[in-house]
């Protein structure tokens, strides 16, 4: 997961892109192999790391952690550090996060619907 450079031309296409269709905003901050599959496990409440990589183990910690903090900075989710030793970091949906349920679920029955319709 590469960032793109502030001043190329890909990124004011997916700025102006983003500005102009509400779809490709939310495509932005929810899309992403993972984000979707992470936001469907914390539906049923917080998890901790090692929960979330259990759920996923084809995910590297390193790309589990890249999507858990891009969902943090779009505020789908929190993340709450317990001082502790060993350290205790959980992960919860926010109520943005948390709305995304409806249209989780309808992603859910379209895919069931289509899956082996080719």
């Amino acid at each position: 997961m590469t960032k793109i450079k502030v001043t190329s031309t890909n990124f004011a296409n997916k700025q102006a892109l983003s500005n102009e269709c509400l779809e490709v905003y939310a495509t932005n901050i929810i899309g992403g192999q993972w984000s979707l599959p992470i936001c469907y496990a914390l539906l049923s409440g917080k998890l901790r790391f090692g929960e979330l990589k259990k759920l996923f183990p084809n995910i590297t910690e390193r790309m589990l952690t890249l999507q858990l903090r891009k969902l943090e900075k779009n505020k789908v989710l929190t993340r709450t550090i317990y001082a502790e030793v060993p350290p205790r970091v959980e992960y919860e949906l926010t109520k943005i996060g948390y709305e995304l349920k409806p249209i989780i679920k309808e992603l859910e029955k379209w895919a069931k619907k289509h899956k082996d319709v080719k």
